[in-house]
């Protein structure tokens, strides 16, 4: 018996999959945006240093598993969410797009993505420029692009940020 064989993504394919989940959390699509989540989901933004290599021994902005990411979501869409009261109003530019590879997992059906991005937020206090790099490990679920994982890295991630309470 053959192993199944992965299914790999295109760079068009993965471009058109994260320009819709910058879309989808720009238009404030919350239950979109979440869709586009595995079931074993992780969504981590490092903060502080220069390595952002482990989690479990750094600093972080966020550090959502599944779970975590659906309670963020539905924090974000009961309106009560203080920080989001009005919604900041975001735009995002996504660049410089690399297939990376599969990572060594036992599986390997995950494909790395790289990309830059660049997020213009405004609020009541101003526009601010969030940029920096997205890692992601995307699966093919039912014959879609699913995030496995996403990992944030802000350019200025070891400075005092605002309140980063949307969804970069």
């Amino acid at each position: 018996m053959s192993a199944p064989t992965r299914t790999e993504l295109s760079l068009t394919d993965v471009e058109q999959f994260l320009y819709r989940e910058a879309r989808l959390a720009d238009e404030h699509d919350y239950a979109g945006w979440e869709s586009l989540w595995t079931d074993d989901g992780i969504y981590w933004i490092p903060g502080g240093g220069t390595s952002a290599e482990d989690p479990d021994t750094q600093m972080s902005i966020v550090y959502d598993n599944r779970s975590r990411i659906a309670l963020r979501v539905a924090q974000l869409k009961s309106g009560k969410r203080h920080s989001q009261s009005p919604p900041s109003s975001v735009r995002r530019m996504i660049s410089n797009v690399e297939l990376m590879g599969s990572p060594d997992s036992p599986d390997g059906d995950d494909q790395l993505v790289g990309a830059n991005f660049l997020a213009v937020e405004s609020r009541e206090r101003g526009t601010t420029i969030w940029a920096g790099r997205a890692e992601y490990r995307l699966r093919v679920v039912d014959g879609e692009p699913r995030l496995a994982h996403k990992k944030v890295v802000l350019v200025d991630r070891d400075r005092a940020l605002f309140t980063l309470s949307f969804l970069i």
